[in-house]
């Protein structure tokens, strides 16, 4: 898939620069798309320097609470919802642990960490699939809560933030928060409708109100605030919550005498890694979309939405940022270049800027995420997945769109 996405950029702009040249005497396309090539190398590079620092910061910080315990008894906590979502998996099996450990990481934000625990729960899940090359009813469930799982620190949509000069890069925290809430409510409401589950178990009501009620209560908040006071009070709590919880890593960790200077070395390494491995995929991507810029073709689809809305006196200030939104489900590399793509054109405190950020954080990238889990247990029939992951993707943005207007529209 990635493939053809990335063939495809160059094929299209390279349709369009014709048309641009023959049509329209555009005499100096092609320079404007090798210079667009030469930028973004250079941009790539000031992304991925500029990202080491704040990766190996978190990734450290991560490192501390994972051996504070803190990501396992998240997933103690999350282990009862489990057992009545997917009644076919037995109490205590290893699935279970493992998909807690998943959503746990993937809630802080520890996506090293999610990724193999997401496989290793897929094949747990496979051992008690009757049908090897069709998904089970949990081993669905369980992908669509993974692409559309709430994640409380989107740290990396902070520092592209940062890097593109935002003023207050957390200001988008709050938004993010209630985006991908959402994607996660729909998704979970999706599946149980084709599965039959029952969602009114007094276990799963508790559990569902409890977060309904935590999510509701923020959004009742922040209605009682003015304008310019949303975006403070969301960059405040943002930062408090990150500051806090840091903090509370190293307690934790000091309380069970955990050496946490050695911790955070450990996990400082993984983040330089990460860094650098960063690099070739930022590069392909960034300087894939550059060229699909620079063609005219980004513009002609973008202006052709945009007429779409304002036929209907609509207000098209969203349209900036769709190529994110599209490229969100297909490519989680060539979504976050859409992103920057868009904040460098646009400015990181654009209201397309904004947009595009909170976009980047309420979803996952539903395709990948499909073909790497279900590929690794040889799934060849994936039934309503993809269905209801497309869904949990549609919530996510048209809420990540609602709440961008409240904020900052």
């Amino acid at each position: 898939m990635l493939n053809r996405i990335w063939s495809g950029f160059f094929f299209v702009a390279f349709i369009s620069a014709m048309v641009q040249w023959l049509v329209f005497d555009q005499i100096l396309i092609f320079e404007e798309i090798v210079n667009a090539i030469f930028d973004m190398s250079r941009v790539t590079v000031e992304i991925a320097i500029g990202l080491i620092g704040i990766l190996s910061f978190w990734l450290g910080m991560m490192k501390i609470a994972e051996h504070a315990g803190i990501i396992d008894k998240l997933a103690q906590l999350i282990s009862p919802l489990f057992t009545r979502l997917m009644p076919e998996v037995p109490k205590g099996h290893p699935a279970i642990g493992s998909m807690t450990m998943n959503l746990s990481a993937n809630f802080l934000g520890l996506d090293n960490a999610a990724t193999p625990l997401g496989l290793k729960a897929m094949q747990d899940l496979q051992l008690l699939n009757p049908k090897k090359e069709t998904a089970s009813n949990a081993q669905i469930l369980f992908l669509v809560l993974n692409t559309s799982s709430v994640t409380l620190f989107p740290v990396t949509v902070f520092v592209y933030r940062a890097q593109q000069g935002a003023i207050n890069p957390t200001d988008v925290f709050i938004p993010i928060l209630l985006a991908t809430f959402a994607s996660t409510l729909v998704g979970l409401f999706v599946v149980a409708f084709v599965q039959k589950i029952k969602l009114y178990q007094q276990v799963i009501f508790i559990y569902l109100a409890a977060g309904i009620a935590l999510i509701g209560g923020v959004a009742v908040y922040f209605s009682t605030l003015s304008a310019q006071l949303l975006a403070q009070q969301s960059s405040l709590m943002g930062n408090l919550l990150i500051f806090t919880t840091l903090i509370s890593f190293i307690f934790f960790a000091l309380k069970r005498q955990v050496n946490v200077y050695d911790s955070f070395i450990e996990g400082a390494k993984q983040g330089f890694e990460t860094s650098i491995k960063l690099i070739p995929y930022l590069l392909a991507m960034l300087c894939a979309i550059g060229v699909f810029r620079a063609s005219g073709a980004l513009d002609i689809l973008v202006d052709g939405i945009r007429q779409f809305v304002l036929f209907f006196n609509g207000d098209t200030r969203f349209v900036d940022a769709l190529p994110t939104a599209f490229m969100k489900p297909l490519s989680g590399s060539g979504a976050r270049a859409m992103m920057i793509e868009t904040m460098n054109t646009h400015g990181a405190d654009s209201f397309a800027g904004r947009l595009a950020s909170i976009v980047q954080g309420s979803t996952e990238t539903t395709f990948y995420v499909l073909a790497v889990y279900f590929g690794s247990v040889g799934i060849r029939y994936s039934r309503h997945a993809l269905a209801c992951g497309l869904i949990a993707d549609v919530a996510g943005i048209t809420a990540a769109i609602g709440v961008c207007y409240w904020f900052f529209g």
